[in-house]
């Protein structure tokens, strides 16, 4: 049993609690929405299935490259450690500020969003549309209030130790795992239709587009099918991202060495086959139709409705912000590790470095509330979406290629663990992520353009702040 000094992590995680922490951070609200939009870039069932597919092995194919990187530095901030390892402190610092600046904070007020988006749909007054004060062109609705209410209760709920979060974490995940597994059985059982299916599947490969304005379908091939499964991408990779934060509080866990890499593993497995079986409920239930044009992309709703009726709208509500909460009690969990581990190396502001009497990191973790309960005023949060995904992506290509200089610079460490199908599964992963970015810089500029902005932003930061060297 390892002893924990005063000041120090308390080690209160098991192999349970980390993959908890993988499958409910990475599982919001975007498997309940996203595949409207999928349908309406791509417009079939074998696009739309194998979106989702590509999406989760490639996740499942970083997951297990950052097994190598987390037994080998199995200390508190994760990805930032491992960039800082391969490479240097700027590129690490890069992460850390884009990190704080717009990837989890702004993670968090959408997730924070998309709480109070469907709390409304059960208590309308709590909607977007209820404009609390204005002022010029600022608008305060009861939406963004509700969000900013759910995040500064959860940072309360982690201030005051580990154990605590986890419980929530984990008993919020698994009904969260249940009642999505209780609507795939329920919907096949209940609302299946061999019609509905069979005219899905009939044309799965002819790749279509959806006119939002005309309400007509498209046939689309070579660059603009090439477009639109870049611009899908966005909503499945958004939906598979997350499961990182386990990396980050591995201070926390118990035998980190073992247990931060089968985490990885087996939470992003689990999400990766909830995933492709809810779609493939959504194929069985709804014609490719209404997938596309269902209300506000809740296409979730619509199956629902389907299979319960009317009780099926208010099943949905419940379960998406029962998701959303674990969501983002692991996201604000994780997200204040980084900003710790930066303090300590004199990257961020020096209060966020110390550790309060429950061994967790307060003053970090209410920092990053502030922000992002400012990201929630913005109202850019799907914007925001886009910011971050670019992001994302360009550290996840410089982690994974990381192995590679890590083998170079230090061949002789210990490596607990290994990269699964080194080199050639993290090459995979470089090459389509690669190529998902350079799609994403041509169809999205003015927002990714934005995110990638935001990123080099943090060079002159750096320099103005990093300590002078003695």
């Amino acid at each position: 049993m390892e002893e924990n000094k005063p000041g120090e992590f308390k080690r209160e995680l098991g192999l349970l609690d980390g993959t908890m922490l993988v499958v409910g951070s990475m599982i919001g609200s975007g498997i309940f929405i996203v595949s409207a939009d999928i349908a309406r870039q791509v417009g079939s069932a074998g696009w739309l299935v194998l979106i989702w597919l590509i999406s989760g092995l490639i996740t499942m194919i970083a997951a297990v490259s950052y097994g190598e990187l987390s037994a080998m530095f199995p200390n508190a901030g994760g990805q930032y450690v491992y960039l800082k390892e391969a490479y240097n402190k700027l590129i690490a610092f890069l992460y850390g500020w884009s990190f704080f600046a717009v990837i989890q904070t702004g993670t968090i007020a959408a997730v924070g969003v998309g709480f109070s988006k469907f709390a409304a749909y059960l208590y309308p007054p709590l909607s977007d549309e209820n404009v609390l004060y204005e002022l010029g062109a600022f608008k305060l609705n009861a939406a963004q209030i509700v969000s900013i209410i759910t995040i500064v209760l959860l940072t309360y709920i982690n201030s005051r130790g580990v154990k605590n979060s986890k419980i929530l974490q984990t008993v919020l995940t698994i009904i969260k795992i249940l009642s999505l597994f209780g609507l795939i059985v329920f919907g096949f059982i209940l609302a299946a239709k061999a019609d509905i299916w069979n005219a899905n599947w009939t044309d799965a490969w002819s790749s279509k587009a959806f006119d939002t304005e005309s309400g007509s379908w498209s046939s689309i091939g070579g660059t603009a099918l090439l477009t639109g499964i870049s611009a899908a991408m966005v909503g499945s990779l958004f939906s598979s991202d997350a499961w990182v934060g386990v990396t980050f509080i591995a201070g926390e866990i118990k035998n980190p060495k073992r247990n931060v890499g089968l985490s990885l593993f087996l939470g992003t497995f689990i999400v990766t086959i909830i995933y492709i079986l809810t779609n493939l409920m959504y194929l069985a239930v709804i014609p490719m139709q209404e997938i596309a044009t269902a209300k506000s992309d809740r296409v979730a709703v619509v199956a629902s409705q389907y299979t319960f009726g009317d009780m099926g709208t208010i099943i949905i509500a419940l379960m998406i912000m029962i998701s959303t909460f674990a969501c983002n009690n692991g996201l604000i969990m994780a997200g204040a590790r980084v900003y710790y581990t930066m303090a300590k190396d004199g990257l961020f502001l020096k209060k966020a470095a110390s550790l309060n009497d429950a061994g967790v990191p307060a003053w970090a973790l209410w920092v990053q509330c502030v922000w992002a309960s400012a990201l929630c005023l913005t109202g850019k949060y799907g914007d925001l979406l886009d910011f971050v995904i670019i992001i994302v992506l360009i550290f996840y290509i410089l982690t994974i290629y990381g192995i590679f200089i890590l083998r170079k610079k230090m061949p002789g460490a210990e490596r607990p663990y290994k990269a699964f199908g080194y080199p050639f599964l993290p090459l995979v992963y470089i090459v389509v992520a690669v190529a998902i970015c350079v799609g994403l810089l041509l169809t999205k500029f003015s927002t990714c353009g934005w995110g990638v902005l935001i990123m080099l932003t943090g060079i002159p930061v750096y320099y103005l702040s990093k300590p002078k060297e003695e």
